[in-house]
């Protein structure tokens, strides 16, 4: 008989997908909408100035011209940085589901894999390796999920929480390449990007949030062993250390 390596109980995937879609909710009721008027805002910001720098004003000295100006250059100023803040934001709110998403992931891989196998090497290399490396152990036992529409989004949402937490690097140069949809819509013709330019838009926050509520729900009910078990070097590497340090332990109690 076929023994079962993993195991998703479905009320824990239901509690999984409930726990991120109240995140992405609270997050847009709590923080992104305190963004929706940054206009008004700016003009308030610029009212608020003239009537400050109107205790300043004398006729006989300033031209009222010049005190307008400035007070519109405030507001220019004040409305850049509420955007940028907004951008900030977004891209705290989208690193904040990555990482949770990636957390409670190898929690479910470490804990199905305490049934069959105990060892801290391979415990230790769930939580070390790459995301890439994570997902070659699920195409290894039968799940191919890498030609799928969810996961080119989760790789792009780990590629720009990257490059938001890194800055330059691989990601960074991958985006520029490939996916200048996470730049700023005003540089994106320009040869010269850096990681400042990373931008990303609700339909971007929407468009990872689907994608982590598709992983869960495609990933099997059961993974199988099965002959001939095939696992990514990685794993096989980690499994036979800890196999070879549990043979030790047992020749040492004789």
């Amino acid at each position: 008989m076929s023994y079962a390596l993993f195991h998703m109980y479905e009320p824990h995937r239901r509690q999984l997908i409930a726990g991120h879609l109240f995140y992405v909710e609270q997050a847009e009721k709590r923080l992104l909408s305190q963004f929706q008027n940054i206009e008004e805002e700016a003009d308030k910001y610029a009212s608020d100035w003239l009537k400050k720098a109107g205790h300043h004003f004398d006729p006989d000295r300033h031209d009222p011209g010049d005190f307008y100006e400035q007070a519109h250059d405030e507001s220019v100023n004040f409305y850049q940085m509420l955007k940028e803040m907004e951008n900030r934001t977004r891209l705290n709110v989208i690193a904040g589901m990555f990482h949770e998403w990636d957390k409670q992931l190898r929690e479910w891989v470490v804990k199905e894999i305490n049934h069959w196998h105990l060892g801290d090497n391979v415990r230790q290399k769930i939580w070390k390796v790459s995301f890439h490396d994570l997902i070659s152990l699920f195409t290894h036992l039968g799940w191919n999920i890498e030609d799928t529409e969810y996961f080119h989004a989760l790789n792009k949402c780990r590629l720009v929480v990257n490059v938001y937490k890194h800055g330059e690097g691989n990601a960074m140069e991958e985006i520029k390449v490939q996916h200048r949809e996470y730049i700023d819509n005003f540089k994106r013709e320009f040869s010269f990007l850096e990681h400042k330019d990373l931008k990303v838009l609700p339909s971007h926050i929407t468009e990872f949030s689907e994608a982590i509520i598709a992983f869960w729900n495609d990933l099997p009910e059961y993974i199988w062993d099965r002959e001939p078990l095939e696992v990514p070097d990685w794993f096989g590497k980690a499994f036979s250390k800890d196999r070879e340090i549990r043979k030790k332990k047992r020749q040492s109690y004789k």
